[in-house]
């Protein structure tokens, strides 16, 4: 027998599946609490006894992928097998990758948290691990005492080359370069700038 505990968890986790899904497919105006618990198969009032409202349900799909996403760099940087360049090639594909498969997920990871405290206070939480983790690669390769202006430097720049892909001003025809091949050229500047300084 599913105790009550377990019962809510699985509720919760089916309403955050299904809000993830409508926000994938279009974007934040689809994701109301109505069609969150339609979709997870729920009663009407489910979504309201989770989360108190649209904002706070968003901020917690949004912290979960950037706890996803701090996994994942964490993950990237376990390998001691990998330099450090390549390493932090790998961390910005992966935030790339959600960039151009979850674009509306991907800009709510980005935008400031709203919502109830506990949600904006986990998605703060969720953000800073993954900030740190990214920091971490980012100093193996120029040291930690250039790792933030670095890692701001390759942040920025990977959200403007995924931008640009995404909304297809990026094409090989106009820059006859990939993103890949700029976020290479980006690591081989930043590694060089790094070692002469």
């Amino acid at each position: 027998m599913v105790s009550r505990t377990e019962s809510a968890a699985a509720t919760r986790r089916a309403l955050l599946d299904a809000a993830a899904e409508l926000l994938d497919s279009g974007g934040p105006d689809a994701v109301t609490l109505r069609a969150v618990g339609a979709s997870a198969g729920v009663t009407r009032g489910a979504p309201y006894r989770h989360f108190p409202d649209k904002d706070s349900l968003l901020t917690t799909v949004a912290a979960e992928a950037l706890d996803r996403l701090a996994d994942q760099v964490r993950a990237v940087r376990a390998d001691p097998r990998v330099p450090p360049a390549d390493t932090l090639h790998q961390a910005l594909s992966a935030l790339m990758t959600v960039g151009r498969r979850q674009p509306h997920l991907y800009r709510l990871m980005f935008t400031y948290p709203a919502g109830d405290p506990a949600a904006i206070h986990a998605a703060t939480q969720a953000g800073e691990r993954a900030q740190d983790e990214f920091l971490a690669i980012v100093g193996d390769l120029v040291g930690g005492q250039h790792a933030q202006r670095f890692a701001a430097l390759l942040l920025t720049s990977a959200h403007g080359i995924t931008d640009m892909e995404v909304n297809g001003h990026l094409s090989a025809d106009k820059w006859r370069v990939t993103a890949e091949e700029l976020v290479s050229t980006l690591v081989s500047m930043i590694d060089k700038q790094a070692r002469s300084e």
